[in-house]
């Protein structure tokens, strides 16, 4: 059985945004945004990029659980996340469970 590694990364674009994504290849999928090579992409008129965070996982399903709760998160929480900053993280997600008690 061919084991891989399935990636979330976090990509810094020039205009200061986020993009969010996951592959199974980091660094192959990196130069793909560097380049260019989908003009459709979010990342395309945004660059240069810079790879802020990434996260790994041998399960391609929470991999994909994974990106889609962080691209819920706001920027601070992002950060805070990239920054290996769990306490900060933990008060951002407390705050919001607090401002949004339906979504506990």
């Amino acid at each position: 059985m061919n084991q891989h590694n399935y990636y979330l990364y976090i990509l810094q674009c020039s205009d200061g945004s986020y993009y969010t994504g996951v592959t199974n290849n980091l660094e192959r999928r990196f130069e793909e945004h560097q380049e260019g090579t989908d003009p459709k992409c979010y990342t395309y008129n945004r660059r240069p990029l810079v790879l802020k965070y990434y996260e790994y996982s041998r399960v391609i399903d929470d991999v994909i659980a994974r990106e889609k709760q962080v691209k819920k998160w706001s920027r601070k929480k992002k950060e805070a996340l990239m920054s290996g900053n769990i306490g900060e993280l933990q008060r951002l997600a407390e705050r919001y469970t607090e401002r949004n008690p339906d979504n506990q």
